[in-house]
Order: C-alpha cells, then structure tokens, then sequence
C-alpha cells in the first residue's frame, strides 16, 4: 500500500511541479517520403503527436489511445552524454531499466534492458512496425534478466532513428509472443534532403569510494563519430543513410584486492580486477528507403549492419598462500605472477525488410519480409589452460552463437464508416527462426591429446581460465516454424466512447498452438478529461537459446569458481535432475488509467496488474552438498562422471509472479515571448513484483534438488528499481538551449545465497546537466554533464565482497561509473 499512496502523491503533484521531460515533449510526427525531414532537434512539440504502435487505426495521437503510448523523440535520445540506446531509454523513460553488468561474460557486451521490472524477453521490440530479432546471446550470469535472451537495443544506432514508441501494456493479441510487459517500436529516419554529422567526446572524471579505499580518475574515454544523409529521387522517394562509429574505453571500478602479494603504498592492496563497462569498438551503418511505384503501391525496406568487438574481463588468477594448488598451476603454466583473463566478443548484426503496400478494393494491404541475423564469436584473451602446462597458449578461439530469423507478414486494415468509425484489421504471418552453436578449438575447452604434452596437470580444470570455450558435445543447429493469424477491431461508437477487440492463434512446430486475446476502452467525458483501460491475455514462446543451449564453463558461487554446465532440459542429464520440455509463459494483464489535458498541459496515470503463470528459469547449479546425503551426492557425482562438469542446470517452466504499478507523465509546455519556451515534465513508475509460486522438482534423486531458492525469487522481485521518477527542464530560446534532468532511483537488491549476502544498491538522486547552440542548419554545439554530483550506488561491504574484485552492485539501475563530462560538435545541412 506504501508504493500505491507514493504513486498517487506522484500524480497528484505533477499539476504543480515545475519540471521537465525532453523526451515526451519533443514529440515528432512520423516524416513521410514526400517531404524533406525536419531537423529533430528544431522539431516542435505539437501535442498532437500521432502513433502507430498500440493501434492500427490511422491518425490517433498518444493522448487519444486506449493504452498508454511514450513517443520519445531522436532529439531526446541525442541530448545526452551516452550515444547507447539502451542507456538512452532508461534516462529518459521511467519505466525502462538498464543496468550495466559487468563479470558476467558475454552479458557485458549484450546488455539488456527491462519494462516495468519484468524480464527483457517480456518486451517486444519493432523496427518500423516489423518484429525485430533477438540476440544469438543467452544470458547465464547471475545478472538481472538471468536466463534470457533479448533483442538487443544497441544494435540500432541512435543517428538512424527518427523516434521511439513504447507501449506500455500487454500486446500480444496484436503482436504476438514476447509482448507481456509492452512493445518498443523503433521508427527509422526518413529523409529525402538534408543530413549533418555529430562528434561526442566524453570521458569520466571522478572519485571512486569503495569499501577497502578510495582513488580517483580522470579519462577513460568515449568516442562518438556519427552522420546521415537524405538523398531523394523520383517524385517521392527517399534514401536515408545513417552510419556510427564508437570507440568506448573500458571502466574499472574494481575495489583493493587485500589477497594482491604486491600493494600499492599507502592502499590496502592493489586493483587486480577489471569491474566495470567493457572496451568497446563498433561501426554501424543503417539505410532505410521508400518510393511510389504506381498509383497507390509504393515500395520500402531497410538495411542495417553492426560490427561490435567487445572486451571485458573475467575474475583475476593471483598465486594465493592461501590455495597452494591454483600457485602450482600458475608456476607450471609459467604465469607465477598471476593473470587477468579478458573475453572478447565479436557480435556481427544484420537487420532488414522490404516491403509492398498499397490499396486493393479500399483495403489498405501491406506485404513484407524481414531477415535478420546475429552471430557472436568468443575468444578468451590473455589466459591460459593449465591442462596443458608451460605450453599453454595464451589466447584461445571458443567458437560462436548464431540465431537468425526470416519473417513473412501480411496486414489488411480499412475504415469503414459506420458508427463514428469502425477500423477493421487483420493479417497473416509466417516465421522461421534458428540457432546454432559452433564449437571453439581444442586448447579452449579440453585436454591436450595423450602424450602431446610434457609436464602438464592431468587433473587440471580444462579449458581456457575465464571463459572456456564450446565443445563439439556442445555444438547443435536447430530451428523451428510458426504461424499466427490476427484480427484487430476499433470501433469510435460514438464522439466520446472507443472501444477495441483484438485476437490472434499462434502455432509453433516446437511446442503446439495457443491463443491471445485483448479488449480496449475509452471514454472521453470532455475534450480535458478521458478514463482508459484494457484487458488481455499474452504468452511467451520459449527461445530456442532457452531450449538447447549446451556449455560448460567457470560460474563464480559464493566466491569460488565452479565447474557448471548448462544442459537442454530435455538432455538426459537434466531429465535426471527434473528436466521436462519448455511450455510457453501465459499472462493476464489489466490496465485503468486517465488521461487529463487543458492549454500546454497533458497528465496521463495508468494502473496495471500483470499476472504470469508458468514463466521460465534458469535452475540452480545442482552440485554435491554438505547437506545432502551422500547417496544423493554419489548420483550427482556419477551423473557428471565425464563431462566436464561439477555442477548442473537447465531451464523449467512453473515460475508464477504478479506485478502490479502506477505509470505517471505530466508535461507542460510553456512559450513566452521574451524568454523563450520552457518544456515542463515529471515521470514516474512505482513498480511492485511478488513471486507467488516456484517450480517443484520431479527428478529422480530422493530428495529431489532444489531448483528455484532464495536468490533466485530475490533477483525477480527487488532486482529493479521499485520506484523511480524524473523530472526534467529543457528551455529553448532561438539557437540557445539547456537541459536538465533529476532522477530519483529506488532501492535495488542484488541477491546472496542468504539474506546476510545481499548488496543493496541504495536510494539515490542523479543529475545531469546539458547546455546547447543548435541551429537548424550550420554548427552545433553542446557541453554536458551526466551524473554531475558523482553519485554512486552503495559500495559492496568487505563482508560480501571477499576478494576485492567487485566494487558496486552490478544490478546498480544508473550504473556505477560516476560523473562524466562530454562535448558534441556537429554540423547540420
């Protein structure tokens, strides 16, 4: 009750509050082939902002929607020191989170961001309507979204966009699987003229204060070159070209490891991790195009690529007095000092569609295909593989994930003029997803071939130290086919009441049919004062990552590293352990809000309660125990017998939770002659999640191992911010501008084995800050600071921090990197 009583005090204040949110006040209507793209940055908010996510009727502005639509703008996602979409998002949306693990492989490159606290596979993501792909990546740390795999924000640069659209209300009648928590819709740029060219430069300048000690820093760069250009031809059509280079220098916000043989002087020992965001280095390049072919059809597509090379780091191998053993390995692998074991991913992304629309017997039809492709290749840098002694290598090639997904969509849409409007729509869609698993070289993951080797440890942990790399047990190819069928209906009964009905049946080669459903209302009592609801039924396919990953690799538990290995829940050793096919999660969302308006000023405050039955987990790592018996140990040790492993998990359905909020957006938009005009928004999200049911075992082992324990329900219900609010000012004056922007963040838990183990994040105020000379042609400057008062989540105590390693809860929702000062030139035409 103390969160709903905050989310109302919220509302209520926002028709007092005098602050600001760039992002819902640069409204940008879509641009079309026929006109020269506005300059975004100059765009005015018209308040009238139309959308096409949520609904498929044409013209319906986000104020006049049965569902509650955030339209955020290119300028909003530009006016900020980080050029990452994901991190953009969470500045600038309250219900989007997008913490910054780090230690947590190839979740470091790969990270993903959530809605309204559920997890990132729970939110569909659109390019221009069409659905877009996942990441090849499965997310197997102990980081928030642990288990899934989510498309890949960071894909799309943000120089390509023209705005966003995020819905925040279950759609999978309209969409299908994926839509639980909402959808985000990426609306790619469209220009016949015009272009400009932008370079952010940033780096960090702050004191690190952690448990053991303190330090400072200044540096640790970031490098922004981007640039579009419209080109028209024909009568109508357009090319726009966008492309990005980033060159990101890693952060370490390590604390003093005390294990460290060497100390810096006056420290309590020395900085042996590397904690924090990774080195980065990718170019993106984005093409999306539209021409009228004849009378009403006109033709489009798109084209993107990104090459991303990746590099973070796994945990430091030191010769400790302490493990006699790990210094007899480091001396014959003739590393006796230690090392730092890096992971680099190479993730090469393609993204497309083309499409026909036109007009047949007054209905609208629209046809397309979409292919999109991601493929992560590993290699382990700086390591070794103590199997193999002094002859060890030190980088290693540990192979690659693929998944790539071909769609094919039909959708029909009219409006019939009956009642004050009836929009009838419906479509078909077919689609083809994969995923392979390419196996690393020998040296990464295995034993050196008998006799090969002198001098080597028999009994040493193979593979490579930090990220091991796939065997050719590991290696599978599978795919699966689905199609769905959809009807859409919106009907304006009369001038005040809008009422929807939506459907749509899915079937799957992998796991059978299933049906959603969804029904919408509105009711304007006047022009300033409208209720909204809706109610649905959503589902969630289970990913192929999901079904048939396959590795074995070093999981950090309780500090120590463990040999684990994650196994399709239908392998024999997970049906041994209480392994069964994946189901689809269902849910049942409601949503009851109002929508407030009179002069500049616009409120909206939308209610949901998002029920999910039969959800998907990553099991615990099952592994012998002190509090087992021994017999149950003996089963586990003679299941692993051979592969590698010491410990096991796989996926399970049977995770049941409710979450239920408030969303809040108030703006004002305030013009005056001689000071120019002021942008005026507070955004907020209160936000609760309450796990009502885990999954039981059904193994054979007696008694059956624990697949879902405290951690695991801790990480799903307080691993995101329960409350976080923004607000903002962005003041504009001919050429002249400034932004800034307050962000409160909630408490965070980053879950231990035991409560005792846990690291809370903290509740904490960000500020940024942003000064700006924009013209809408010729140069462009800006100066800015994020996090301008360097405000850090709670420092991990000693006590749950033994090595020194980690510094600051990874599951942070604003990082952990502190305060960074950048610069933007560019130059528009």
């Amino acid at each position: 009750m103390t969160a709903y009583r905050t989310a109302l005090t919220l509302a209520a204040s926002t028709l007092a509050f005098a602050s600001a949110h760039v992002a819902y006040a640069q409204d940008v209507p879509t641009q079309t082939a026929t006109a020269p793209a506005a300059d975004p940055a100059a765009a005015p908010d018209t308040g009238d902002d139309i959308i096409v996510t949520g609904t498929r009727a044409v013209g319906r502005s986000r104020l006049d929607s049965a569902s509650p639509v955030d339209v955020l703008s290119s300028a909003a996602i530009q006016r900020q020191g980080t050029t990452e979409l994901g991190a953009a998002l969470s500045a600038i949306a309250p219900s989007i989170d997008f913490p910054r693990p780090s230690a947590v492989d190839g979740t470091d490159a790969i990270r993903p961001a959530t809605l309204r606290g559920l997890s990132p596979d729970q939110t569909l993501v659109l390019v221009n309507g069409v659905r877009g792909h996942t990441a090849a990546l499965l997310n197997v740390g102990g980081s928030v979204g642990r288990g899934s795999a989510a498309v890949d924000l960071n894909t799309i640069p943000t120089v390509a966009l023209d705005r966003i659209e995020v819905l925040r209300d279950g759609a999978s009648a309209q969409y299908g699987s994926d839509a639980i928590a909402g959808v985000v819709n990426l609306r790619l740029r469209e220009a016949r003229s015009g272009g400009g060219m932008t370079v952010n430069y940033g780096f960090y300048n702050t004191d690190i204060d952690t448990a053991r000690g303190s330090r400072s820093t200044n540096g640790e760069h970031a490098l922004t070159v981007s640039g579009w250009q419209g080109i028209g031809f024909g009568e109508d059509g357009f090319l726009t070209v966008s492309g990005e280079y980033l060159d990101r220098q890693a952060t370490n916000r390590a604390d003093f490891d005390t294990r460290a043989l060497v100390k810096i002087p006056g420290t309590p020992g020395r900085v042996t991790g590397l904690f924090g965001d990774p080195k980065v280095e990718q170019y993106s390049i984005f093409a999306n195009a539209g021409t009228t072919l004849t009378g009403t059809w006109k033709l489009y597509g798109w084209l993107g690529y990104q090459d991303r090379d990746t590099r973070s780091a796994a945990f430091p191998r030191l010769p400790l007095q302490s493990d006699p053993v790990a210094v007899a390995r480091l001396e014959l692998a003739g590393l006796s000092d230690g090392f730092l074991p890096l992971i680099n991913t190479k993730s090469r992304d393609i993204n497309s569609a083309i499409g026909i629309k036109g007009v047949v017997a007054d209905w609208n039809v629209d046809l397309n295909a979409s292919y999109g492709r991601n493929k992560i290749g590993f290699r382990t840098l700086d390591s070794a593989n103590y199997a193999y002694g002094r002859t060890t290598q030190r980088d290693f090639s540990d192979g690659a994930l693929i998944y790539d997904q071909y769609i094919v969509g039909l959708d029909v849409d009219r409006k019939f003029d009956v009642l004050q409007g009836v929009n009838v729509a419906f479509g078909l869609e077919g689609r083809r997803e994969g995923f392979k698993i390419q196996s690393g070289e020998l040296a990464s993951y295995g034993y050196p071939a008998a006799g090969t080797v002198t001098g080597a440890l028999p009994t040493a942990p193979p593979g490579a130290q930090g990220f091991g790399g796939f065997s050719p047990d590991n290696a599978i190819e599978r795919s699966r086919r689905n199609g769905s069928v959809y009807l859409d209906v919106e009907a304006q009964v009369t001038d005040k009441l809008l009422l929807g009905l939506a459907g749509r049946g899915e079937d799957y080669s992998d796991f059978g049919s299933t049906g959603t459903g969804k029904v919408s209302a509105r009711y304007d009592f006047s022009r300033w004062f409208a209720l909204r609801g809706t109610a649905s039924t959503g589902f969630r396919a289970p990913a192929l990552q999901q079904q048939y990953f396959t590795s074995v690799a070093t999981v950090i538990q309780n500090g120590n590293p463990v040999q684990t290995g994650t196994y399709p829940s239908v392998s024999p050793i997970a049906a041994r352990l209480g392994g069964l096919p994946l189901e689809p999660e269902k849910s049942t969302n409601f949503s009851v809000g109002t929508v407030i308006r009179f002069g500049g000023f616009d409120l909206t405050v939308d209610a949901y309660h998002i029920r999910i039955r039969n959800q998907i987990g990553l099991s615990e790592n099952i592994t012998t125990s002190s509090t087992q018996s021994a017999a149950v140990n003996a089963q586990i040790l003679n299941l692993l017998a051979g592969s590698g492993a010491t410990a096991a998990r796989f996926f399970v359905n049977g995770i049941a939770s409710t979450t239920k909020g408030i969303d809040a957006v108030a703006h004002y938009r305030l013009p005056t002659d001689a000071a120019g005009t002021f942008d005026l928004t507070i955004a907020g999200n209160v936000n609760d999640v309450n796990v009502t049911r885990v999954p039981t075992s059904t193994s054979t082992l007696n008694p059956a191992p624990t697949l879902f324990a405290r951690n695991r329900i801790e990480s799903l219900e307080n691993g995101t911010p329960g409350e976080k609010v923004t607000g903002s000012i962005d003041w504009s004056l001919d050429q002249l501008g400034a932004l800034a922007r307050v962000t409160y963040y909630g408490d965070v838990t980053q879950p231990g084995t035991t409560a005792a183990g846990d690291v809370h994040s903290g509740k904490h105020l960000i500020t940024d800050l942003e000064l700006r000379y924009q013209a809408k042609k010729g140069a462009q400057i800006g100066l800015g600071v994020s996090n301008l008062f360097d405000v850090y989540p709670d420092a991990t105590s000693i006590a749950n921090n033994p090595t020194g390693v980690i510094g600051y809860p990874y599951y942070s929702p604003f990082g952990f990197n502190g305060r960074y000062v950048y610069a933007r030139a560019g130059l528009s035409w």
